[in-house]
Order: structure tokens, then C-alpha cells, then sequence
């Protein structure tokens, strides 16, 4: 026989989830954000900032936005939570506004942490080699008509 099973108690629930959220936030997310500002940071100093913009110009400028948010691209492309650190981080020095946000942000999620995942979850799960730049390919059609269609909507 087994023994009999207690209902926990909401407040344990609680606690617990607090936990497993915390230990999400400051070993996952909060990491990812703080290395997003500090890359902001040393392009802004090293003037490779002000160079990206000029090189992806024409192409951010097809989404109406300004070549440097191409780095939140970039960077939501290798983890979500750094694109995002990255876009706050223009925000923050007045490059973006929040209408570049709007704009921005279902690419974030649409193109989001794939070199994350091209090791963490294809490779794991056998998915064949020659498939991976097709998906990678997809997401980021994806991320671009999101952003087309926002410009449109906004």
C-alpha cells in the first residue's frame, strides 16, 4: 500500500514557486540582460555602435527603425533575454523609442535564443543537419514580416 497523499498547502506552492522563479531570474535572465548592456556599452565606447548603424541603415530603415536596433536582432538571435537587455539599453541612451519597441519585439521572440537552441534542442533531439538553416531561415522571414506588419499597424 501506498501512504496516503496531503493536499500542500497553498502557501508552500507559493513559496516554492518564488523559488524556482528567483533562481530562473538570477541564474538565466537577470546574466543575459547585464551582458546586453554591457555590450551596448563597449560598442557605444569603441564607436562600433555608430558603425552598425551605419552598415544595417538601409535595411532597419525598411522597418522603420534606426541601423542600430539591428544589435537587438542580433542579440535576441543568440539569447532573448539579451535582445531584450539590448533594446532597453538603446532606449535608455534615446537611439529606439518605444513606437522602435513595438516594432521590435515579436522579431525578439519570433528569431529568439536560436544558437541557444541549435545546440541545447536540435542537436539533442537528431534533427538533421541539413534542416537546421532552413528553420533558422524561417524564423527570421518570420521576425522580419512581424516587423513589416507592425510598422504597418503603428
Amino acid at each position: 500500500m501506498s501512504a496516503p497523499q496531503s493536499n500542500p498547502v497553498i502557501t508552500d506552492v507559493f513559496v516554492e514557486g518564488a523559488r524556482k522563479g528567483w533562481s530562473i531570474a538570477t541564474g538565466s535572465t537577470l546574466p543575459n540582460v547585464v551582458m546586453a548592456f554591457i555590450i551596448i556599452k563597449a560598442l557605444e565606447i569603441t564607436g562600433a555602435l555608430k558603425g552598425l548603424g551605419i552598415i544595417f541603415a538601409p535595411l532597419m530603415g525598411l522597418f522603420g527603425l534606426p541601423g542600430e536596433a539591428a544589435a537587438v536582432l542580433i542579440g535576441g538571435w543568440m539569447s532573448m533575454g539579451g535582445g531584450i537587455g539590448v533594446a532597453i539599453g538603446l532606449f535608455d541612451k534615446g537611439i529606439i523609442s518605444g513606437e522602435h519597441l513595438a516594432i521590435l519585439a515579436p522579431a525578439i521572440y519570433l528569431m529568439g535564443s536560436q544558437i541557444q537552441y541549435l545546440g541545447r534542442i536540435l542537436g539533442v533531439i537528431g534533427t538533421r543537419g541539413k534542416r537546421i538553416p532552413l528553420m533558422i531561415v524561417i524564423s527570421v522571414i518570420n521576425a522580419f514580416l512581424a516587423m513589416l506588419l507592425m510598422r504597418i499597424i503603428l
